[in-house]
């Protein structure tokens, strides 16, 4: 049971209700951690727009799911590992490479780079040294792709956050936490 009231149409106002509408129409369905957002449909709003911008960037969908999985695991967030396993299949990600993922690392070599700095992100709460950012570079990625990177971690550590916070209950298919990292 959800520690904060899911709001859907049968408790929305007005306002409330064209966001998830909106949500509803582009996704096919309102997850379960949106409709905690939509308590508070400025939180919403920041949320999707910020969401939606990042969705434009460089980096490929593929790498955005890499990014939020190791992020989820090592936050220990159960609800964001399960939807982020559920849509990086989407993706195009197999299970091995999730596995990778959630341990820190990636399959591809230039994703694993990007996959281990998102860690060391979350680890020192965003201090990296210069030979971390230049290992990026030397990896192939370009400086909007080092900001692009480091602004799916901290989306995805608010996502980590409401989830954890709100005890959603998880509406993808259920993935279990990995013992060894982040849910210790």
């Amino acid at each position: 049971m959800s520690r904060l009231p899911l709001i859907d149409h049968d408790n929305a106002s007005a306002e409330q209700q064209e966001l998830l509408d909106a949500i509803q129409q582009k996704l096919g369905m309102v997850p379960n951690f949106l409709k905690i957002f939509a308590n508070s449909p400025a939180a919403l709003r920041a949320f999707l727009g910020l969401h939606g911008i990042a969705g434009e960037g460089e980096l490929s969908p593929a790498t955005r799911e890499r990014i939020a999985l190791a992020v989820a695991q090592q936050n220990a967030c159960q609800y964001c590992v399960s939807a982020h396993t559920a849509i990086g299949r989407k993706a195009g990600l197999n299970g091995d490479e999730i596995a990778a993922n959630r341990a820190g690392g990636s399959q591809d070599a230039k994703a694993a780079v990007a996959v281990k700095f998102a860690n060391t992100l979350v680890e020192h709460s965003g201090s990296v040294t210069a030979a971390e950012i230049a290992e990026l570079h030397s990896a192939g990625y370009s400086d909007a792709e080092v900001v692009e990177i480091i602004t799916h971690v901290g989306m995805n550590i608010l996502t980590n956050f409401i989830g954890k916070a709100s005890e959603v209950e998880i509406d993808f298919p259920t993935v279990e936490l990995s013992l060894s990292q982040g849910a210790a």
